[in-house]
C-alpha cells in the first residue's frame, strides 16, 4: 500500500490532550460495513450495551503499561538525558513460566534483586548522541543508573540499569519512572495519568503505551455488558515499537515490523469456539486485539484461534482477509500510521475515511485519549 494513503488532515484542535472526566464519557462513531459509505450515526461510548448483541464476544487486551519513561544526567558531564525503555532483554522468553513475556519484577520492594542489574533495549534523548560506555544517573538521587553497553544502528540502545536505591530495577521503574504519553499530547504526565493510561484490565506488565480503545471501558460499563449476556475474555499484546512506530518508508510492504510478545490463553480460545458455536460475533477492543487474535488464528479450523504465546509481526493492510475478528471498538488513530491502515483493512479505505471526515466534522477528539469508532456489520467486499 503506498503511504500517501494513508494521509488525511486534521486540525490540531481536535487531539486530546486530557482523557474525557469519565472514563465512559467519550462519545462513539458507529459505522457498519454492510450499509453505505459514508452512513454513521452518533453515540456514546456509555451506550455501547446497545450496540453489542446478546451472547457476543467481547476480548480485551490485559497488558499494563510501565512508567517506561526516565530523565536524568550523562555521569561526568551533566548533560540532560531522557530514556525510554522498549523492552527487557533477560526476562523469561515468551512460551516459558511467563508466557506473555510480562516483567515479573515489578511489584518487588526495597532490597528485592536490589544486586541484580537488568539488560534493556531502550531509546535515549540528548543533546549529543549518546555513545556505549556513557553512565547515566537517573531520577531522583539516582533512583536508576544506566551503563550503556551498545548502539544499533537505528539508535536504538542496549543498557544495563541498576538500582542503587536499594529496589530492584523493577520496582524503581516503578516508583520512579514517567507514563510514556506520546508526545503529541503536547504535556509531560502527571499523577492522574498513572490511572487513566491504564484500562481497568491492566495486569501483565510490558506495555509502554496503552492499548487506547480499552481506555473507554469503565467497570460499570462492563457490568452492564455482562448483564447482557455478553462475555468478556482478554489477550495480552505488550504495545511497543511495532504499534507506534511512524511509517516512514513510501511503500507499507516495505516496513520494518518491530516483534511484540502476546499471548491468547486456553479460555479465551475457548471462548472463541463457543462464540462461534451460538452464532456471536467476536468483538475486539482495539486493534492490538485485532493483531493477537488473527496473530493466533488457527489455519486448520476457520474462525477459530489457537491457545499460543510468542512474539507477533504481523502488519495488517487493505487486502488483508480477517480470520477472527467480526467487529472492532479503536480510537481515531494517526496518519500514516500502522493502525490507521488495519482500520482501513477492515472497514474499507473509502468508508473509513469518510468516517474520520465526519467525525472531524462533528468536533470528535482524536488519539489515544480521544473519542472512539464501533465497526461491525458483516463487510460489503
Amino acid at each position: 500500500m503506498r503511504c500517501e494513503l494513508l494521509d488525511y488532515e486534521l486540525p490540531e484542535a481536535l487531539i486530546a490532550s486530557r482523557p474525557p472526566e469519565e472514563r465512559d464519557g467519550a462519545r462513539l462513531l458507529l459505522v457498519d460495513r454492510g450499509r453505505g459509505a459514508g452512513d454513521v450515526e452518533h453515540a456514546a461510548i456509555r451506550d455501547l450495551g446497545r450496540y453489542v448483541e446478546r451472547g457476543a464476544l467481547v476480548v480485551v487486551n490485559d497488558t499494563k503499561v510501565v512508567p517506561a519513561r526516565l530523565f536524568g544526567q550523562k555521569r561526568g558531564t551533566g548533560g540532560q538525558v531522557e530514556l525510554f525503555l522498549l523492552h527487557r532483554l533477560d526476562e523469561a522468553p515468551a512460551g516459558g513460566e511467563d508466557p506473555a513475556g510480562g516483567y515479573r519484577e515489578l511489584a518487588g520492594g526495597p532490597g528485592e534483586g536490589a544486586a541484580n542489574p537488568e539488560r534493556w533495549r531502550a531509546m535515549g534523548r540528548a543533546s549529543k548522541p549518546i555513545r556505549p560506555g556513557a553512565v547515566l544517573d537517573l531520577e531522583r538521587d539516582g533512583a536508576l543508573v544506566a551503563e550503556v553497553l551498545e548502539r544499533a544502528e537505528d539508535g536504538v540502545l542496549t543498557v544495563q540499569l541498576s538500582s542503587p536505591a536499594g529496589l530492584s530495577v523493577a520496582a524503581a521503574i516503578e516508583a520512579y519512572g514517567h507514563v510514556p504519553l506520546p508526545p503529541y499530547l503536547g504535556r509531560g504526565d502527571d499523577a492522574s495519568d498513572r490511572e487513566r493510561y491504564q484500562t481497568i484490565f491492566a495486569h501483565v506488565p510490558g506495555a509502554i503505551a496503552a492499548p487506547t480503545a480499552g481506555l473507554h471501558l469503565s467497570p460499570g460499563l462492563v457490568e452492564r455488558l455482562r448483564a447482557n449476556g455478553v462475555e468478556i475474555a482478554s489477550v495480552t499484546l505488550h504495545v511497543g515499537l511495532g504499534t507506534f512506530q511512524p511509517v516512514t518508508v513510501d511503500d507499507l510492504d516495505l516496513h520494518p515490523m518491530h516483534a511484540e510478545v502476546y499471548s491468547v490463553p486456553e479460555a479465551t480460545a475457548v471462548a472463541v469456539a463457543a462464540a462461534r458455536e451460538r452464532g456471536a460475533p467476536v468483538i475486539a477492543i482495539g486493534t492490538t486485539v485485532v493483531r493477537a487474535l488473527e496473530t493466533a488464528a488457527d489455519p486448520a479450523r476457520a474462525g477459530l484461534v489457537r491457545a499460543q504465546s510468542g512474539e507477533t509481526r504481523l502488519l495488517i493492510q487493505p487486502g488483508y482477509r480477517f480470520q477472527v475478528v467480526d467487529a472492532l471498538l479503536t480510537n481515531f488513530h494517526l496518519p500514516r500510521s500502522t493502525l490507521l491502515a488495519l482500520v482501513f483493512a477492515f472497514a474499507g479505505r473509502e468508508r473509513a475515511l469518510l468516517a474520520y471526515r465526519a467525525a472531524i466534522d462533528a468536533g470528535y477528539r482524536f488519539y489515544s485519549y480521544g473519542d472512539a469508532m464501533l465497526i461491525s456489520g458483516a463487510s460489503a467486499s
